[in-house]
């Protein structure tokens, strides 16, 4: 592990803000070093408010989507609003389908076939629109791409409208209206946004039109939290707002489809709805079908919510086994092949399970610290979940190897791809290359990026209660991370847990008389470094233990060293 420090910010700022704000420096350190210097950024930091999201009609193409849809409904057309098999579709398409359904009739969903048609737009979903009178697609979290496929509709008198988020290729498709904040020519003021996002300043500039309130967006944005953060996009700017407040509708307030996934989880976090939430919405789409996801968020029926919640989470048990399977023979299959030592991991079985290799090579990254592609076999081609370490951008990457591959598309840290079974050794051979001329091979160490340095005496209720508050933390706004040096365990030291892997002990610090319970989580293999009175320096987040029905704040260990 690299442990890195955050420059320290400005002492004169720091000092400023903690008057104006009436907080402690080291609250005021962590608010200048995201960014936020006034009072003014302050309030909009810890009360985001729906009244500062940016104007959707400043998103190129967003009076041609709205007038599109107006006309639609006018003369009665068919609608089809179509989207992607992960969170970030379903999501978007449970929240553009209801919000339609809720004006006008004739609207149907389409999520494609991950296994049949792959990602994105697909001439099947468009031969499915022809055959049942559609006459205009709204894709979400897709279409950005779609080149020849939005032309093959427009041929067969279907219009597109596309909400996208992803990176634009060349050329944008020749739809009614492109909507990706994302395009060199959208001077939209926030380019972060999900595909669920986009979908929602859709639906936010409908309303706006035919002057509805605000509140009638209020139940839709549980949605769009539940994409933001199981898209890992920034949770800055207007995502902060949109993230705020739609936590705030999970739990007061949230649909019967995500209730029955939470269960009687109460001051649901970004977290839960991240590990608890999303893992279960995608086991649909990568086990059986998307639309049994789309179906359970928009089902109002109590009873019918809880069946489609039941069959789901069988399905996300059918993909924990099938991703531990995999992942243990892909393992095996770096190991056989001797190439632990090399910068990449590119790994193939034709029998691996399409809909788990993004997660199994989420697992790689996680033992080998490397870009990773994990291939399987899809029709007569193959296809790959590509996943990236921290800092390098594995879709540029790709790039650099294109005349291997068929079509690839994604982000910085997460990206698709197929290609022809022929190209697989050289294209292998070709990203081993590529990553080894552009990695900087600091890269290939896990970092641990430190906020700052925090006595353990400084660690009280009051500021718990404000750290809180920065919340929901994700990109852009981490949960801070901390180091305190030359701290000793009072002698409660031990290793915990099934197969005692995990670390825990109680510590102080020098003459302090703060002492905290202390849990660190599969480093048990470091008891060492704290017995018999050694001193070290430990890095970890706050959180809090409730234990008997007492409420403690505990350090959450994230590595330990021996103190210098």
């Amino acid at each position: 592990m690299r442990w890195t420090l955050k420059p320290k910010p400005d002492p004169i700022t720091v000092n400023s803000l903690a008057d104006k704000l009436g907080v402690g420096v080291p609250v005021a350190k962590l608010l200048v070093q995201r960014g936020i210097t006034s009072f003014d950024e302050a309030k909009k930091f810890f009360r985001p408010d729906l009244k500062l999201l940016h104007d959707p009609f400043l998103m190129k193409d967003m009076g041609k989507a709205v007038e599109r849809i107006e006309l639609a409904m006018e003369n009665e057309e068919n609608i089809m609003v179509y989207g992607d098999y992960d969170v970030d579709g379903t999501t978007s398409v449970a929240l553009m389908s209801s919000f339609l359904k809720f004006r006008y009739p004739n609207v149907t969903t389409y999520i494609p076939d991950r296994y049949e048609e792959g990602y994105g737009v697909s001439y099947q979903g468009i031969d499915y629109a022809e055959d049942n009178d559609i006459s205009l697609i709204i894709a979400l979290d897709c279409g950005i791409k779609a080149i020849d496929k939005v032309l093959y509709a427009k041929k067969k008198g279907i219009d597109f409208i596309i909400c996208d988020h992803h990176r634009p290729g060349s050329e944008i498709p020749d739809a009614v209206a492109v909507l990706d904040p994302k395009r060199e020519d959208c001077s939209y003021p926030y380019d972060e946004l999900c595909g669920c996002g986009v979908g929602f300043k859709l639906i936010q500039a409908i309303t706006q039109n035919n002057n509805e309130p605000e509140e009638t967006l209020l139940p839709y944005l549980d949605l769009v939290a539940t994409a933001i953060g199981a898209d890992i996009v920034p949770i800055t700017g207007e995502n902060r707002i949109l993230a705020y407040h739609g936590l705030h509708v999970i739990n007061v307030a949230p649909r019967r489809g995500i209730s029955s996934l939470l269960g009687d989880r109460k001051n649901v976090s970004i977290t839960d709805v991240v590990f608890i939430v999303a893992p279960r919405i995608n086991a649909a789409g990568r086990m059986k079908h998307g639309l049994h996801a789309v179906n359970l968020l928009t089902e109002e029926d109590e009873e019918i919510s809880k069946k489609y919640a039941e069959e789901i989470e069988a399905y996300n048990s059918d993909r924990r086994s099938a991703d531990k399977t995999i992942t243990e023979e892909a393992k095996l299959q770096i190991i056989e092949q001797k190439e632990e030592e090399r910068l990449t991991t590119v790994v193939y079985d034709e029998n691996w399970h399409k809909g788990v290799i993004g997660i199994v090579a989420s697992r790689l990254t996680e033992t080998w610290y490397r870009p990773t592609l994990v291939f399987t076999k899809s029709g007569e081609r193959l296809a790959a979940s590509a996943r990236s370490v921290k800092g390098f951008d594995v879709y540029e990457a790709l790039e650099g190897c294109k005349e291997h591959i068929e079509q690839f598309g994604g982000h910085k840290y997460a990206a698709g791809l197929t290609l022809l079974e022929s190209e697989y050794l050289k294209f292998k051979q070709k990203f081993e290359e590529v990553v080894s001329e552009t990695i900087d091979r600091n890269l290939l160490t896990p970092e641990i990026s430190i906020d700052a340095e925090l006595e353990l005496k400084d660690i009280s209720p009051k500021f718990y209660r404000i750290l809180k508050q920065f919340a929901p933390f994700g990109p852009g706004n981490m949960s801070p991370v901390f180091i305190s040096r030359g701290l000793t365990d009072t002698g409660f030291g031990k290793c915990v847990g099934e197969d005692k892997t995990h670390l825990k002990c109680q510590v102080k610090q020098a003459d302090s008389k703060a002492v905290f319970d202390v849990i660190g989580f599969n480093l048990g293999d470091k008891l060492d470094l704290i017995r018999e009175g050694k001193k070290f320096d430990a890095v970890y987040s706050l959180d809090e233990n409730t234990w008997n029905g007492n409420t403690k704040i505990q350090l959450k260990l994230k590595d330990i060293r021996e103190s210098l």
